[in-house]
């Protein structure tokens, strides 16, 4: 199974400058209205058969024109939502740099746990076993792999990139997540591959070409040679694909 991981677009409080979290209000700015049209036109030609979205309005905001291009029914998931930071909710980033956490949140964020809401290492449990949970769900349904959409908040992307990626929470501020950018992650019998990291430009093609086999040999030693899985040929379709890092 397959997920596309995607960021909302720039919203209101990206440019004011405060941390969001669940605050009620905050939708997306014209900027990122735009993106969501140009990630629905990027993603409408692959075979995506299921969307799960953040129930705030800058996800759903954001995952609605793909929804609507695709005709698939775009489901908020409450287990998707952003962290809750308590009393930091709503305030100015340059005001809480100052504050003793910060560093915490910085260095060693599986001990960091926001005053009045939850912990980050809480938000990556639940964020981790609702993706499994939706991934064992679809291959028990379908039988075959799926590709599928999960929209949702920066911290929450890279929490599940961090456990993707088998690297401890205290180094997820080292992976980058843009606004409206992909991230993509196929599930395996033996474990995750991370096809794309902040993606916000790259052709996405290469995921349309299902994979034949439930089989893996694993990554290539020495690494991949090509960018994308081969239709051709059982034993590689499921190479990992080289990601994008790239700048809005």
């Amino acid at each position: 199974m397959t997920v596309i991981l995607l960021r909302h677009g720039v919203s209101t409080s990206n440019t004011a400058r405060t941390l969001a979290g669940r605050s009620p209000g905050v939708e997306l700015t014209d900027r990122g209205r735009e993106q969501a049209q140009t990630v629905a036109q990027r993603l409408a030609g692959l075979p995506i058969e299921h969307i799960v979205h953040s129930p705030l309005a800058r996800c759903a905001a954001t995952i609605a024109p793909l929804a609507q291009k695709l005709g698939v029914r775009a489901e908020p998931d409450d287990r998707l939502l952003e962290v809750d930071y308590g009393e930091w909710t709503g305030r100015r980033l340059a005001d809480l740099v100052e504050e003793p956490l910060w560093k915490v949140v910085q260095g060693h964020a599986s001990g960091a746990v926001f005053p009045g809401g939850e912990g980050l290492a809480q938000v990556q449990f639940r964020a981790v076993s609702a993706v499994r949970a939706i991934d064992t769900e679809l291959r028990t349904r379908h039988d075959r792999d799926v590709l599928w959409v999960a929209c949702t908040h920066g911290d929450v992307i890279k929490s599940l990139l961090a456990d993707a990626f088998g690297i401890h929470l205290d180094g997820f501020q080292r992976i980058m997540v843009e606004p409206a950018s992909m991230s993509v992650v196929r599930y395996t019998p033996a474990a995750p591959l991370v096809w794309r990291v902040n993606d916000t430009g790259t052709d996405l093609s290469a995921l349309a070409a299902a994979p034949r086999s439930e089989q893996r040999a694993g990554p290539v030693p020495g690494g991949e040679v090509g960018s994308a899985p081969e239709a051709d040929n059982g034993n590689n379709a499921d190479r990992p694909v080289a990601g994008s890092e790239r700048k809005q």
